[in-house]
């Protein structure tokens, strides 16, 4: 199962309580203050990490709570500071609060940690407390409480190239043709039910990654089909390619709804660069098929059009690479 959000709270450690002592001399029953301080409450971090892929494990433990610090002991012993806890997720996931919806942070990067409640401070004990005016402190301090704060996680997947068609439009199965992914395939609509990665390979050193999710339906925009859940995996795609089966009485306009729910979603989706492909052209006499300008044409189960739809994704790939700065290298031609 793909699980895509979670609800999380999150607490961080009570600070220990500082300690109230007195140093014990051989001829002095009360000697100089010397209890010690408390130790910290533990902090509560995100951290982005390659190895996560879902947000399943995290859904299913929706509390974390740090260790409290240590009290502080007589001979002004310091409380040991509490554990911290270090949450794991993957790369693409957005962190807001829940209460008020306001954004926190966005991990793209493995290794990314962000602190999200810190614990409290330990208390003082009275040898701290001593002071020109009161050098006989006849009381230590508690230690802080720790913050508290619940969390809405949300994964988008994060890929080159987002797969995007109506439900039986051939995606699942381009992308188990151009890659070792395995997703469901089958005749019927909506056999996509979670979002599918796949490596696809450019040569001998280069590669894109592709998702495949869910068919598209109209009023995806607003909810309806798989809607708004799915269609936020292909907003950090940078390239889009719309499929459409060539047995579509009406492939442009398709195209166009398509492109229309996109926009109604999100207008930076809808900006991004895509291409249009006629898929299944194998089911069809190739005499009847009538390719749009500037549109390609594949059979997944023939192979026939995968070399140059798999060379223009990574010409557009790379394009859009170099426009984000990522890099300045020449397109590698594939095949």
């Amino acid at each position: 199962m793909f699980i895509d959000s979670a609800k999380i709270e999150v607490t961080s450690g009570d600070g220990g309580n500082g300690c109230f002592s007195y140093d014990r001399d051989k001829f002095k029953p009360k000697g100089k203050p010397g209890g010690g301080n408390g130790g910290r409450g533990g902090n509560v971090y995100i951290v982005a990490s390659k190895n996560a892929q879902t947000l399943q494990d995290i859904s299913y433990r929706s509390f974390y709570r740090a260790q409290r610090g240590g009290h502080g002991g007589a001979n002004n012993l310091y409380g040991k500071s509490g554990e911290d806890i270090k949450i794991p997720v993957p790369l693409g996931t957005t962190v807001k609060d829940f209460d008020t919806d306001e954004f926190i942070y966005d991990f793209t990067t493995d290794g990314e940690e962000i602190l999200i409640v810190k614990g409290g401070r330990g208390g003082r004990g009275n040898k701290a407390m001593v002071t020109k005016f009161n050098p006989n402190p006849e009381y230590a301090e508690y230690g802080k409480s720790g913050e508290t704060k619940t969390l809405k996680l949300t994964l988008k997947v994060m890929a080159d190239v987002g797969l995007v068609g109506l439900p039986n439009a051939g995606k699942s199965t381009l992308l188990s043709v151009v890659s070792r992914a395995t997703p469901e395939i089958a005749d019927y609509p909506f056999t996509t039910l979670t979002p599918h990665l796949g490596i696809v390979k450019t040569g001998e050193y280069g590669s894109f990654v592709m998702a495949d999710i869910p068919g598209i339906i109209e009023g995806a925009s607003s909810g309806k089909g798989l809607g708004i859940q799915f269609l936020q995996h292909i907003e950090r795609t940078r390239v889009l390619a719309v499929l459409i089966d060539c047995n579509d009485e009406n492939p442009k306009e398709t195209a166009k709804k398509l492109r229309g729910e996109l926009k109604q979603y999100s207008r930076e989706l809808a900006e991004k660069p895509y291409i249009c492909v006629l898929t299944k052209t194998d089911t069809k006499n190739l005499d009847e098929i009538k390719i749009p300008r500037a549109w390609l044409s594949i059979s997944a189960a023939t192979n026939d059009g995968i070399s140059k739809l798999i060379f223009k994704l990574n010409e557009m790939i790379l394009q859009a690479r170099k426009d984000e700065g990522v890099i300045e290298n020449e397109v590698v031609k594939v095949g």
